[in-house]
């Protein structure tokens, strides 16, 4: 199926709410199992548990799980480790890789941990990475995300879900189902800071380095510059965890106010760096990709093209492109039957207004097409719905826009909508991701040396970046570093 990497919360949104509803909405208190002190609390530890274990199996099924058991159980095993000895060592703990390339790390509420390989690909040893697993679970263990939750409902905010490209994008039902997320819970500094010792307490714990916290910070602050501080690229933690530079500092006076001793000395750097050998790099073209303005899919063996300039966005669910004003969508995902029965079941929906449907061939292929208006909570929403029959299913691409806005996209959707057609060239279709290749040297040489003698197919500053160096630093003999081979190449 088409697959884009990005995490959408909409299901754990509609989770959220239901559970909460279910729950009366009755106003409790309930005691910190961290700091042990009273908290309000509309959400019950059951209830918790039921919001991540639903949650769950959507961002599995949204972002996929990188098919490597052994890192996977290498991973679970780390973080279990650590929540057996945190304050809530009975909760359902779970720990997964997801196959997205963002720098990234989560926790749902009930225990479920999450780590992308896009992190996985920047750190370089297991004591960073149990510092973000700790750092994780902290949240867990001092009910963040449900504290957030009873406070944005004593407010009267609920759990919002909003658009991903533009808030005027309006949504109706399933429609926009695609390309709706629920806003992230931001964490306040007191909370990143609970969050911070946590981890930091169940590293230590283990015996861990806790100096290597410091690195985690450094490297998310280089990855946001190298992304030019904004953009996609840009790490979630750098989002929604503020202010690296400061966490780094820190972090180390955390670890110096503690006896050399008492630091912790594991770190565990070429175990590590051999767990993640041949491990995928950046984006999986594989999995769908865009390139000047077309979309490629070598599985299903289809492309399409979206207006020049238009904002796009490859996801589990769907492709997606917004217009450059960001006041119109459209969206490809797949539908269910054939063309005429899920053309059928998507104009018949209560609300929606038909108009000028029928059959028609797109590119040789059967499909069924037709415009369709509904009334949503930003206004009069107004699109065009195809249903095109391909390679043994169906299709569904839409494009909509504000009422008054859709005659000036109507020409431009049909055009994007008129060129889905057969993938057939084999260079497209054989593309292959970039790989993480570990470089053990035998010799002392310098960052530049390195990346002449082995080089890569992403720049020399990116290289820098994801083995912990800065430009010109010498690389030391007998340690491995990562350099990244194959793929398409990228240009930052």
């Amino acid at each position: 199926m088409p697959m884009l990497k990005l995490v959408t919360r909409t299901k754990f949104a509609l989770a959220a709410a239901g559970v909460l509803a279910a729950g009366g909405g009755a106003v409790a208190c309930a005691t910190n199992p961290v700091t042990g002190k009273s908290q309000i609390s509309l959400v019950s530890e059951a209830q918790e548990i039921q919001m991540g274990q639903e949650a769950n199996q959507s961002i599995q099924a949204q972002m996929g799980l990188v098919q490597d058991p052994a890192l996977q159980s290498y991973v679970s095993n780390l973080g279990k480790t650590l929540a057996a000895n945190s304050e809530r060592p009975n909760l359902p703990w779970e720990f997964h890789v997801v196959d997205d390339p963002i720098v990234n790390a989560f926790a749902l509420p009930g225990g479920f941990i999450y780590v992308t390989r896009g992190l996985l690909s920047h750190v370089n040893n297991e004591a960073e990475l149990v510092s973000v697993l700790g750092h994780e679970i902290g949240h867990v263990t001092y009910r963040h995300s449900v504290s957030q939750i009873s406070k944005q409902q004593l407010a009267g905010l609920g759990l919002g879900i909003g658009s991903i490209l533009s808030p005027t994008v309006a949504r109706f039902g399933n429609i926009a189902a695609g390309g709706l997320q629920l806003l992230f819970l931001k964490y306040g500094r007191d909370a990143e800071r609970e969050s911070d010792l946590a981890g930091f307490r169940y590293s230590l714990q283990e015996g861990y380095d806790v100096r290597e916290m410091a690195s985690v910070f450094n490297t998310l602050s280089r990855v946001g510059q190298l992304e030019g501080g904004g953009g996609g690229g840009v790490p979630s933690w750098l989002s929604t965890h503020p202010d690296p530079e400061s966490r780094a500092e820190l972090a180390i006076a955390r670890a110096d106010s503690l006896s050399p001793g008492n630091r912790g000395t594991k770190v565990n750097r070429e175990e590590y760096l051999q767990r993640i050998q041949g491990l995928t790099f950046g984006e999986d073209p594989r999995q769908g990709y865009f390139d000047g303005g077309t979309f490629y899919h070598p599985g299903m063996r289809f492309q399409f093209t979206v207006p020049q300039g238009w904002q796009t966005q490859n996801t589990a669910q769907a492709v997606l492109a917004g217009s450059p004003q960001q006041d119109a969508l459209f969206q490809m995902t797949l539908g269910q039957g054939t063309p005429q029965a899920a053309a059928q079941q998507f104009f018949s929906q209560q609300g929606l207004q038909a108009a000028e449907v029928g059959n028609t061939t797109i590119n040789g292929n059967q499909a069924v097409s037709g415009y369709f208006q509904a009334q949503t909570e930003q206004g009069v929403l107004r699109g065009l719905a195809t249903f095109v029959g391909y390679g043994g299913g169906t299709f569904m691409l839409l494009g909509y826009a504000p009422a008054e806005r859709f005659a000036s996209y109507d020409a431009t959707f049909r055009q994007t909508m008129g060129s889905f057609r057969q993938l057939t060239d084999q260079s497209r279709i054989n593309v292959q991701p970039a790989k993480v290749e570990l470089v053990r040297l035998t010799r002392a040489m310098s960052l530049e040396e390195f990346y002449r003698q082995y080089p890569s197919t992403v720049p020399i500053e990116r290289i820098a970046v994801i083995n912990e160096v800065e430009a010109g630093a010498q690389l030391q003999a007998g340690r491995s570093y990562k350099r990244v081979v194959g793929g398409m190449g990228t240009t930052n």
